[in-house]
């Protein structure tokens, strides 16, 4: 890769870490309830909101409560989307006449959707309406983003409170985080992407004669809708769900570098600012520089990887004569599905980006990505989804790693594990336990069930070799981790795969959810411990790499005998090894 692509990817870290700072800042203040410049704006209407809906916000929820509240909310959001969609035909804003989404199909998008996953077995534009669209999914890229980053919320709540009962109210973190921050970021870019020429309207779509028109040529029909706003909310919220088919590929979902760059942007924005949020929360900044400084490590070093691996080109391409040297005119390396307007560098930064937060959208195939290059949005989300992660849910999880690490680290030692004052204990060990292995679970079982079944063997096209097994290997890491993303080849919008990766999308989101929150509630009610010469500091460089290590360990053990049957072997095959 030549040093512009590399510049590119300098600018898009330096861009991001300093954008941490501020909107962290801003998202604390939101949080804690102090007050920010949005206040004499958005104030009366959040004070609105609770009036009519009832919501006492003064009133503070035992994790209990908490748990109760979010999965009633979410389930409430997933019987929509998924009414939405089998009566689409007869409600209005479907200029298309499309009709109703099959009970399987509606089913796995509605869990997608609720769980913020966002994995697309369907076409968007030839499947779902404008009020599908609009109402059900872009309604639930809200609120499901809004869910994690309250339940991260709750969790610091957790750390910074003593002797309490309660970890805050659900609805009112769930109002701030969609009024003061969704909301108002999710306006800044889809107005940016409306600028470079993103489509956002309610009109048909437009039928257009080919340029190379002959006498019995037919209209051409250019899907157009309300995308903008719907890619906004997707980016920010960790969402993924693309507007039209082929997701940020799609030259009216992603028409310029300039878009590419704010898309991309936005996928990490959040999640990389909610660290210093949570310093700012737990009153010592340099614990959230230290989780921050951990996923910006790791995730350089799998993006190096991923650019190293599709800049080295195919050897298949190489033997059929194809000239693969990088010049000013010719990208080199493996430009199989990626697109010309955005190259190596800003196609293995997407994938990178949005595989290590809980994203999922694209705009390159995966499938067509070297081994070792798919082999690294693969293992980004067999992490766990931690790296940054979704909104608020990457925070969380990591949370359950640092609890994992730190109580290592005192068996080693032989003190009682403490973090930021609190001891951690069987208990919260065990809640940080399921957190780490239900994702594992969930991918593994759901992959082995398929490569074993004939209904899920019936639709993996590439037969007969370890790339099929990573298609399937990569649908149901994607479901476990609440990713969205697809390596594609695999044929998943049938029966067998929508119920099966439905239910690892459920289980994936609440599982984890339901732990995190019972780690909040018995963190809350214990009471600080004043740090001593024994106590393992948190936010030195030692425990960064420490931390690194742990994450590292648990993911190279849990899945590489895995990848080592999947893309791994694949690339020992193409060079020949």
């Amino acid at each position: 890769m030549n040093l512009y692509g590399w510049l590119q990817i300098i600018l898009y870290l330096v861009v991001l870490l300093a954008l941490v700072k501020p909107l962290g800042t801003f998202m604390a203040k939101v949080y804690q309830g102090e007050r920010t410049f949005l206040e004499p704006v958005l104030g009366p209407v959040e004070r609105f909101m609770y009036r009519l809906s009832g919501v006492n916000p003064g009133e503070d929820m035992s994790w209990k409560t908490y748990a109760v509240a979010v999965i009633l909310f979410n389930a409430f959001g997933l019987l929509a989307v998924y009414l939405l969609q089998r009566f689409q035909a007869v409600l209005p804003f479907n200029p298309q006449g499309l009709g109703p989404v099959s009970a399987d199909s509606a089913w796995n998008t509605a869990v997608s959707f609720a769980s913020n996953t966002n994995w697309q077995g369907y076409g968007g534009e030839t499947t779902m309406s404008y009020l599908t669209q609009m109402l059900g999914l872009t309604v639930q890229n809200f609120v499901s983003a809004a869910t994690g980053m309250a339940v991260l919320v709750a969790l610091i709540r957790g750390i910074v409170r003593h002797t309490a009962k309660g970890i805050g109210n659900f609805w009112v973190d769930l109002t701030r985080s969609t009024l003061y921050i969704l909301l108002p970021l999710s306006l800044m870019v889809a107005l940016a992407l409306v600028s470079q020429g993103v489509a956002q309207t309610f009109s048909e779509y437009k039928a257009i004669l080919p340029l190379q028109a002959t006498t019995s040529a037919t209209d051409q029909m250019i899907a157009v809708g309300p995308a903008a706003s719907q890619i906004a909310i997707k980016q920010l919220g960790t969402n993924g769900g693309g507007f039209f088919n082929v997701n940020s590929a799609h030259p009216l979902e992603n028409p310029t570098p300039f878009s590419n760059f704010i898309e991309m942007l936005s996928i990490l924005l959040i999640p990389a600012a909610l660290c210093y949020t949570f310093g700012k929360m737990v009153g010592d900044t340099r614990q959230g520089w230290a989780i921050l400084i951990t996923m910006t490590l790791i995730f350089a070093a799998f993006l190096s990887l991923a650019v190293w691996a599709e800049q080295g080109g195919n050897p298949a391409f190489t033997a059929m004569g194809v000239d693969q040297t990088q010049t000013h005119l010719n990208p080199g390396g493996n430009m199989e599905g990626k697109e010309l307007r955005f190259g190596i560098a800003n196609s293995a930064l997407w994938a990178t980006a949005t595989t290590a937060a809980s994203n999922g959208s694209v705009n390159s195939m995966h499938d067509s990505y070297m081994p070792l290059g798919g082999m690294v949005p693969l293992f980004m989300m067999q992490l766990g989804e931690i790296i940054f992660g979704g909104v608020g849910s990457g925070l969380y999880g990591m949370l359950g790693f640092v609890i994992v690490a730190v109580f290592i680290a005192g068996l080693m030692v032989g003190r009682t594990p403490e973090y930021l004052g609190k001891k951690i204990e069987v208990y919260e060990m065990k809640m940080a336990a399921l957190m780490l292995l239900i994702p594992i679970l969930l991918a593994k079982v759901g992959t082995a069930i398929a490569v074993v079944n004939p209904l899920g063997l019936a639709t993996i096209w590439n037969t007969g070799g370890p790339h099929g097994f990573s298609e399937v290997l990569y649908a149901f890491s994607s479901a476990a981790n609440n990713n969205g993303s697809a390596f594609a080849g695999l044929g998943a919008n049938n029966p067998f795969y929508n119920i099966a990766l439905g239910i690892c999308m459920f289980f994936a989101r609440y599982w984890l959810i339901v732990p995190a929150l019972a780690i909040a509630g018995s963190l809350a009610r214990k009471k600080k411990v004043p740090a001593s010469s024994g106590t393992l500091p948190t936010h030195t460089p030692l425990f960064v790499a420490w931390l690194i290590g742990v994450i590292m360990i648990v993911g190279a053990l849990s899945f590489i005998p895995a990848l080592a049957l999947g893309p791994i072997v694949e690339h020992l095959m193409i060079f020949g090894m």
